[in-house]
């Protein structure tokens, strides 16, 4: 009969308890822990501290199986940063100069993640306008999901306020983060790295503050933020296109030449006064805009 103890981060449980699933084993809750796994062979006792005993014949095995620099190799063997349960954050919209801006978050469990990769969820920036708008709704029927939407009159209002685009993006992240955990409790959220930790931290509000936020660049190859990635471009293409019915003129995408051609046919249509309200004005295409119309009157 054989022990061995280990400490590992609490926030990995429910990944371990996933595998020891496939294992076969009977599972009891003691209390102060997590879990008790049970197979004929061994016994594992998460302990609420983080505390982990494995007790048993063939120990050895068992350890090196679970508790080697290979696990932490797992994890990430299929692109996925962080065990599920987790919360996934993306936005859409940031570099079109028309158009809102879009923060999506997605709550995905092990098995609905699996589901989606099989529907072919993977980083927006991947797919085509049609496929996006078709995967939306399949993630929309297997998760707990948030968008938040902030239209052009009301994003140049946060803008001037914050004077910072960073820090906009950190208030609409920890507003999506806040709005998913009233509707579930979860320990990990992941998004993508766009600026210092500290400025998304500053940002989270009460009970985004209790979570373990995780910033890496390329998140997208983390499903559940490619889903969220999914959700946040699938209503930023909805947006642009109810912009473009609604002035009956092409709005596009990005902040390229014909974006210039049409902001310039749209103010000879209604106005520069009326610009504010379709798109960002602090890019550098909106002053190229007004320096123009100065030209021309």
């Amino acid at each position: 009969m054989g022990t061995y103890s280990v400490n590992v981060d609490p926030s990995l449980m429910v990944h371990y308890k996933n595998l020891l699933e496939k294992e076969n084993c009977v599972f009891s809750y003691p209390q102060y822990t997590f879990f008790c796994a049970k197979t004929n062979l061994w016994q594992f006792t998460f302990y609420k501290s983080g505390k982990v005993v494995i007790q048993g014949k063939e120990i050895d095995d068992a350890v090196k199986k679970f508790f080697d620099d290979k696990f932490g190799q797992e994890i990430n063997s299929s692109g996925e940063i962080a065990p599920y349960p987790h919360i996934g954050i993306d936005e859409s919209g940031k570099g079109d100069f028309f158009g809102p801006l879009v923060i999506a978050g997605c709550f995905l469990t092990e098995k609905n993640a699996e589901k989606l990769k099989l529907k072919g969820v993977i980083d927006s920036k991947k797919l085509d306008d049609k496929k996006i708008l078709s995967l939306s709704d399949d993630i929309k029927t297997c998760s707990i999901f948030d968008i938040v939407v902030i239209g052009n009159k009301k994003y140049n209002e946060l803008y001037d306020k914050f004077k910072n685009l960073n820090r906009l993006l950190a208030w609409g992240h920890s507003t999506v983060l806040e709005n998913i955990l009233n509707k579930t409790n979860c320990t990990i959220a992941i998004s993508d790295k766009f600026a210092d930790e500290s400025v998304i931290k500053n940002a989270l509000k009460d009970k985004g503050k209790t979570i373990k936020l995780l910033q890496q660049t390329k998140a997208e190859s983390d499903t559940a933020v490619a889903a969220a990635s999914i959700l946040a471009r699938a209503e930023f293409v909805k947006r642009i296109s109810n912009l473009s019915q609604k002035y009956e003129i092409n709005l596009p995408k990005g902040a390229g030449q014909n974006v210039l051609e049409q902001g310039e046919k749209f103010i000879q249509k209604f106005g520069i006064e009326e610009l504010i309200n379709v798109s960002k004005t602090h890019f550098k295409t909106y002053s190229t805009l007004k320096t123009s119309q100065k030209t021309l009157f």
